[in-house]
């Protein structure tokens, strides 16, 4: 059984298989109940195993996270999502990526063969071949930043938060979150009444960069006295920083867009071309600094406390 949220880096690195996620979820129920939390596996469509721990029903704040491990790429899943210009572009590479190699393999099997019906089938299958790979091909063993830092960031808040506030918080870990938000659809649909008016804080990608930012969802900026309770947890510590982003280009595709009131966490590194998210779907993904894990407790912990006395 692991005794800290951390030991989750070496006794259950990746979390892709079926085995894998159940030896996973068994682990979470027996920590969580060790934490005296109530902790239930939902089902959905599609194979969807969700963990709930806490009591939805009665809950103001939901802190989430994905667990499954994404698929290994041969190139990074680049985002910036404070960018729109280079968000656009890498977006166009990777279409351009999934067009050009079938097109270039039809051609080849065409010239190679001179059939060309046989060489478009070949093309057609290669593109949703490339597709499914992409989305659930075999799993990246080196995942500690996506989503591991998000799993643990979570725990650790669970782990820490005050009794008193754990009857106004429950703690969401989505399944298929690399398949398309499956998970945290799922949730949504068999929590619809609850989740109309919750908070959601979602954990993804929050353990590799000095700049951590909260994405909220659109109906969470047209809410301005949601907006500033966040505002109170931003500020800067050290050489890291934690800021708010309700203004301008702001996309950052996760989970907290099944929800009305979503928002999404990540920490971020800066270059020239400004705030990025790298290495993740690579075998580059190997940084979960400590120091986030523990700014982000705190900080979530202290919204949670201020949202618990509203």
């Amino acid at each position: 059984m692991i005794q800290e949220p951390m030991n989750l880096l070496e006794q259950y690195p990746v979390r892709k298989s079926k085995e894998q996620k159940q030896a996973f979820r068994r682990e979470i129920i027996q920590y969580a109940t060790s934490l005296d939390y109530e902790c239930r596996e939902e089902k959905g469509s599609l194979g969807v195993r969700n963990l709930v721990i806490g009591d939805p029903e009665k809950a103001k704040v939901l802190v989430t996270a994905h667990y499954d491990t994404c698929a290994a790429l041969p190139f990074p899943n680049l985002i910036t999502p404070c960018n729109f210009l280079p968000f656009l572009g890498y977006q166009l590479l990777i279409c351009v990526f999934l067009v050009v190699v079938p097109v270039l393999l039809g051609i080849l099997i065409s010239w190679l063969t001179g059939n060309g019906d046989l060489g478009y089938w070949c093309g057609y299958l290669s593109f949703w071949v490339l597709l499914v790979l992409m989305l659930v091909g075999p799993a990246n063993k080196t995942n500690v930043n996506d989503n591991t830092s998000g799993v643990v960031t979570l725990l650790e808040i669970a782990r820490t938060l005050p009794e008193n506030q754990r009857e106004k918080t429950c703690f969401v870990l989505f399944d298929l979150e690399e398949a398309g938000l499956l998970g945290s659809s799922a949730y949504q649909k068999a929590h619809k009444q609850e989740t109309v008016n919750q908070l959601v804080l979602n954990l993804d990608c929050v353990g590799d960069g000095d700049h951590i930012r909260l994405f909220p969802t659109k109906k969470l900026r047209e809410d301005p006295e949601r907006l500033e309770a966040l505002e109170k947890i931003c500020g800067c510590f050290g050489k890291k920083d934690i800021q708010l982003r309700d203004k301008g280009f702001a996309v950052y595709p996760s989970d907290q867009r099944a929800f009305p009131y979503g928002v999404g966490i990540c920490a971020l590194r800066e270059s020239k071309a400004g705030l990025y998210l790298g290495r993740i779907h690579t075998k580059r993904d190997t940084v979960l600094e400590q120091t986030n894990v523990n700014l982000l407790r705190a900080a979530l912990i202290t919204y949670i406390s201020q949202e618990g006395r509203q």
